[in-house]
This record gives structure tokens, C-alpha cells and sequence, in this order.
């Protein structure tokens, strides 16, 4: 922990530059990422702004993390692979597993369940940190995903979907229902401006374009949307989605308040529909060449059990 009281010549700089000048030891891009961790209070009040203005007489308290292992350690923890041969592994990731190691998910990641699966093969392909990892799926995302076991194959999936040369579909509940029932959602993405860990269409963005269909619809309160990606900005479909206002059922950042649409659900779903407790997303389908072979791979699964499990309670309540 470090603790720093502003004297009177630092009024109105930044506070990120501030204190890394004044702990010496530390760089400005550090400090700004620890401010928008969380980690850094001003006389005891939270800081999330590393712009804000020094103000004099205040103690700024800096709580470092603990330091993270440089390697993560393997874990054994399960996964349902759908493929895998010498080059690649594909899986079905499972609602809550995250990536790869982050700040606040430093171990039970997919990263470690794959040293763990892969053993002596997979460590230092494509970094330490993120063995093997072409693309990521939200946390709460659940779907296919393939992961490269050699630096070719790596090297290759990776050009892949920075090209898009490979086939992507997800598949969506969502409040409302789209309209038109088929189309694309054209809006360039990036970080909000209003809070930095959300995504935003904005002018500043990267291009950004989604397809979408409408494959079920429950009235006007609900719908099953099909969503192929043309890029692959993060947050996209999601974003997206409730730019056009329908957003995912059960998004914790993009969905923060009962959707209009609520009201046209039958009363007896409305509830387990608010409640859900992850976007109701699902990465369904994902096809590519294979990186050593070039034979075309293809591979497709269900949502999971409770997706599927809200799209029976709403066929049962009509």
C-alpha cells in the first residue's frame, strides 16, 4: 500500500500522473490501470477517474494487488471437447468460465484447465499468459471455441479470423423482437465514453457489422435471434442488439433496467426472464479451414440447459 497526501503545487494536474511521479517507482500507464481497477481512494472514497484533478490536502491510497505468477499453473477442470488433434482443440465453453488469467480471475480459467489437459505441449504457444488462445467468448458467453496446440496453427487460426475468413453464428434471446425480422446492425464500437468498462457505438469506433435473423418470436416480448458476424469487436453482438433495442435477456452491462418489452411477457415467465442471471448468448456454430490440412472443419451446439430451458417456459406460457 502507498499513501500520498497532495501538497498545494499539485492543484489541478492529474491525478494518475501525480502519483506516479510521487511514488517514483511506478509508471503512469500502472497507476491509471489501478485507478480503473478500483484500487486507488481518495481519503477513502473509490477513484475510477484517472484524469480527475489533484486536490490539495488530500490522501490518495494506492492498494496493490498481490504479484500473479508469470505462469499460470495447470488445473484440472473439466471441459467438453468436441474435437482435437495434434494441432487444435475445440471446445464447448461452459457459462462462468473466463479466458484466460486477468486481474480478479488469476486462476480456474480455461487457460489452466488447458495446461492442465495439454501438459508439456501447449506452455509459451502464442505467450505465457494466454497459451494457445486465437479468440476469446465472454465470461458468461457459452459456445464453441478452438484453441491452437503449435505455434502454426496458432499462427494461422489467428490470420483467420482477423481476416474473417472462417464461419461465426450466435444465437441470442432477447426483449422485443427485431424489426425488420432480418437485416444487419452497422455501427462502429468502441469504449463508452461514459464508463470505460462498457462498449458503445460511437462515432470514434471501430467499423463493426452484424447480421441478424429472427428465428422465434413470443409475441412482441420476446425473440430468438440468430447473429453471424462480419467483424469482431468486443461486446459486438451485444452491443449491438441493444443499440437496435432488443437487448440480451440477463446482460449484467448492457441491459440495466426492466425493457419495455417486460410488459408484453406473460406474467408467469416475466420474472424467471428478469432474473436470468447471464446474457442468454451462445456461440452455436464455428467453421474454419484447418491450419496444417486446409480440410474445412465445422462444428455446431445447442444452447445449454438453461437457455433452453427458458425457451420451453416460454412455448409453455404462449
Amino acid at each position: 500500500t502507498h499513501a500520498v497526501t497532495a501538497g498545494p503545487d499539485a492543484a489541478g494536474g492529474r491525478i494518475d500522473r501525480f502519483l506516479a511521479e510521487a511514488i517514483g517507482t511506478m509508471s503512469r500507464s500502472r497507476v491509471k490501470a489501478l485507478i480503473e481497477s478500483g484500487l486507488v481512494r481518495r481519503d477513502d472514497a473509490p477513484l475510477r477517474e484517472p484524469a480527475e484533478p489533484v486536490r490539495p490536502g488530500a490522501t490518495y491510497t494506492l492498494d496493490l494487488p498481490p504479484p500473479v505468477a508469470a505462469i499460470p499453473a495447470p488445473q484440472a477442470i473439466p471441459l467438453e471437447i468436441l474435437y482435437e488433434d495434434a494441432d487444435l482443440l475445440v471446445i464447448d465453453k461452459p457459462a462462468g468460465l473466463v479466458v484466460h488469467p486477468a486481474p480478479g480471475n488469476a486462476d480456474g480459467t480455461l487457460v489452466n484447465a488447458l495446461l492442465a489437459h495439454c501438459g508439456d505441449t501447449l506452455p509459451g504457444i502464442g505467450g505465457e499468459r494466454r497459451p494457445g488462445i486465437v479468440h476469446r467468448l465472454d465470461k458468461d458467453t457459452t459456445g464453441v471455441m478452438v484453441v491452437a496446440k503449435t505455434e502454426q496453427a496458432l499462427a494461422r487460426l489467428s490470420a483467420a479470423f482477423a481476416a474473417r475468413d472462417l464461419d461465426r453464428a450466435y444465437v441470442a434471446l432477447c426483449w422485443g423482437v427485431p424489426s425488420p425480422a432480418a437485416g444487419s446492425h452497422d455501427g462502429p464500437i468502441g469504449r463508452d465514453p461514459r464508463d470505460r468498462k462498457r462498449m458503445a457505438v460511437t462515432p470514434g469506433g471501430k467499423p463493426a457489422l452484424t447480421h441478424y435473423r429472427t428465428e422465434r418470436a413470443w409475441g412482441v416480448g420476446a425473440s430468438l435471434v440468430g447473429c453471424r458476424l462480419a467483424t469482431g469487436r468486443t461486446h459486438q453482438i451485444r452491443v449491438h442488439l441493444s443499440q437496435a433495442g432488443t437487448p440480451v435477456i440477463g446482460d449484467p452491462v448492457y441491459l440495466r433496467r426492466v425493457p419495455g418489452a417486460a410488459r408484453s411477457v406473460a406474467p408467469a415467465i416475466r420474472d424467471r426472464l428478469l432474473d436470468f442471471p447471464r446474457q442468454a448468448l451462445h456461440a452455436r456454430l464455428l467453421g474454419f479451414a484447418h491450419p496444417r490440412t486446409g480440410v474445412a472443419l465445422s462444428f455446431e451446439t445447442p444452447p445449454p440447459a438453461d437457455m433452453a430451458a427458458l425457451v420451453a417456459a416460454l412455448d409453455d406460457a404462449g
